[in-house]
């Protein structure tokens, strides 16, 4: 039987002031890149902080919409999101490269990546993007989706990923945050949750229905109050389970 291998990743370089605590845990990181947070000195800072602890590192573009933080649809055209998506990433790139760093993937943002999931229009426009300018760069994409179909098609390459710390619905879309069982709370109950996704091949949902999903990568939310305890303990319990990360 091959051996499984995880990689652990988290969103950060989004202002929570835990990034350096948190790289002790992941093996990759999706840096916020402008559209809903960060500038060149956040942006400096963190992929300095991945270089230091071996972490490989991701841009993490969004809507352009700092107020709501990129968790609200925006109404943009095409040509100006494909304009703002273009800008983030090449401004990433461009101070990853004056840091001696290299793209390893590229993973949408919040209101985005969430669309993503059931829009093949807008799939297609980010991958417009994305596959022209940064064709060698891995997409962490969510089960079941259309940018996934569309990047497969296209012959991107992908990890699916599925996150750690938020509930599925039984189209393996996630709970919205404005529900309370959104976000699952507590170390204890994350390893619950993704011991059967990465054990088994399943994931039980919210109505308690199970549906398949094999992730190659698990998300912990830098923003999450108890983020570096769950990183810690996702960590240790991927290690127990004789699971590579990486």
């Amino acid at each position: 039987m091959q051996h499984k291998i995880i990689d652990i990743n988290s969103d950060l370089g989004e202002g929570m002031g835990n990034d350096a605590e948190m790289m002790r845990f992941i093996s990759s990181c999706n840096i916020a890149c402008g559209g809903h947070y960060g500038d060149e000195t956040s942006m400096s800072k963190t992929i300095r902080l991945a270089l230091d602890h071996n972490v490989r590192i991701g841009a993490h573009p969004s809507f352009p919409d700092k107020q709501n933080f990129g968790r609200l649809p925006v109404d943009i055209s095409s040509e100006d999101l494909k304009a703002s998506l273009y800008e983030q990433l090449l401004d990433f790139k461009s101070i990853l490269d004056s840091e001696g760093g290299k793209l390893h993937h590229i993973k949408p943002h919040g209101a985005l990546y969430n669309l993503l999931k059931m829009d093949m229009d807008l799939a297609d426009l980010f991958l417009d993007v994305t596959c022209k300018y940064f064709p060698k760069s891995i997409l962490y994409v969510s089960p079941d989706s259309s940018i996934l179909e569309r990047a497969e098609h296209r012959g991107a390459r992908c990890w699916i990923e599925a996150f750690a710390d938020r509930n599925y619905n039984d189209d393996l879309s996630l709970v919205p945050r404005s529900q309370p069982d959104a976000v699952i709370e507590n170390a204890a109950a994350v390893l619950a949750h993704v011991n059967p996704m990465i054990l088994k091949g399943h994931i039980k949902t919210v109505s308690g229905n199970r549906k398949s999903i094999s992730p190659r990568t698990l998300c912990v939310h830098g923003d999450h109050p108890n983020a570096l305890e769950i990183a810690r303990a996702l960590n240790m319990n991927v290690k127990e389970l004789n699971i590579t990360i990486g």
